[in-house]
């Protein structure tokens, strides 16, 4: 260990990573002979040691680094209340990378650098650093580890060793924090663009954490959505090209010969009487009612036109972006199962 005093340690130090020893709890430094006395003597001024956060101490004099600062705050968020404190091991279990932690997770702009959004500010400069912790956890926001209650914690993803929310409710929690429209714009469009999550899942987040409410926030969504449909037609062309199948008529409204009109498709081989349609639906504006009748309407669409014998394939974007092949399959399969049908109904073919 680079500091001035050495730590005598019952326990080997050997077990853990680099920056869980230059970053300790009280706790952790008990565990391993350093009263807390010691420990309070090792941090005073011009002392070896300092104080990152309320028992949490860095084991050298200079600046804490971004990921010293990252564990302080997980060290700190994720204490065990007093009454539990002896029975927590100071160092993690096998199979649990990051017991010390307990139940807190890096969220927010933090979170979103972690997973490498280079629209997201550098952790250096974060003058704060999101934790999420259960709501009841007794604990209060102090120095640069702000606190963020949930009533259920998402599964973590591991990141250089370090417990992060997943990104869609780092999302939400980044945007909390935000009055900037176009840092905002910026951060969800580069969820979508980057392939780290479908639009519907940002959405959802967003909605629980009732930040569509926001003019701003709204106004990002609407150009999220035109986003994520975009990439996931592109992925369809993609499909189309990439696995041999033939060319549809893109894009294209349908309707009964001097009748009603029956829906625009995103695809459409009228030889075969086989349509493609992308689920891009999201919640919107908060209202549950609102995604329940579009699902109405894409159901209604999708029955009327079967009832013509014109089969809908259902894609959703998530699909496409994860098994593009097998979606390929799915829709060859359907091509070819047109010859073993009975003829569709005329219908007629307009551009949308």
């Amino acid at each position: 260990m680079n500091h001035n005093t050495p730590l005598s340690s019952p326990l080997p130090l050997r077990h853990l990573a680099d920056v869980q020893r230059r970053v300790m709890s009280t706790a952790q430094l008990r565990a391993h002979g350093v009263s807390a006395a010691d420990a309070s003597a090792h941090c005073r001024p011009e002392g070896p040691w300092q104080q990152l956060l309320p028992g949490v101490c860095l084991l050298h004099p200079g600046p804490p680094t971004s990921e010293e600062r990252l564990h302080g705050a997980l060290l700190y968020a994720g204490r065990p209340p007093a009454r539990q404190a002896k029975t927590v091991p100071a160092q993690p279990r096998a199979g649990e990378p990051h017991a010390p932690y307990a139940d807190a997770l890096i969220t927010g702009l933090a979170a979103l650098a972690l997973h490498r959004f280079s629209s997201a500010p550098p952790l250096l400069s974060l003058d704060r650093i999101d934790v999420l912790v259960p709501r009841t956890r007794r604990l209060r926001s102090v120095g640069f580890a702000r606190l963020v209650r949930t009533q259920a914690l998402p599964t973590a993803v591991q990141i250089a060793g370090v417990p992060v929310a997943p990104v869609p409710r780092a999302l939400a929690d980044a945007v909390a924090g935000l009055t900037d429209a176009g840092a905002v714009r910026r951060l969800l469009t580069e969820a979508v663009r980057g392939g780290h999550c479908e639009p519907a899942a940002i959405v959802r987040e967003l909605n629980q954490a009732r930040l569509l409410t926001r003019p701003h926030v709204v106004d990002a969504v609407d150009s999220l959505l035109a986003e994520g449909r975009a990439i996931a037609e592109d992925r369809l062309y993609q499909m189309v090209a990439e696995h041999g199948l033939p060319d549809p008529l893109w894009n294209v409204d349908l309707r009964l010969p001097g009748g009603p009109h029956l829906g625009g498709v995103d695809a459409y081989w009228p030889d075969l009487a086989v349509a493609v349609e992308l689920d891009t639906r999201a919640p919107r504006h908060g209202l549950r009612q609102d995604d329940d009748a579009q699902w109405s309407e894409y159901a209604r669409k999708r029955e009327n036109l079967e009832r013509l014998g014109i089969t809908v394939v259902h894609l959703t974007p998530r699909k496409l972006r994860e098994a593009l092949e097998q979606q390929a399959t799915v829709m060859r399969t359907a091509l070819m199962a047109s010859a073993d049908r009975d003829p569709a109904a005329y219908v007629v073919v307009l551009p949308k």
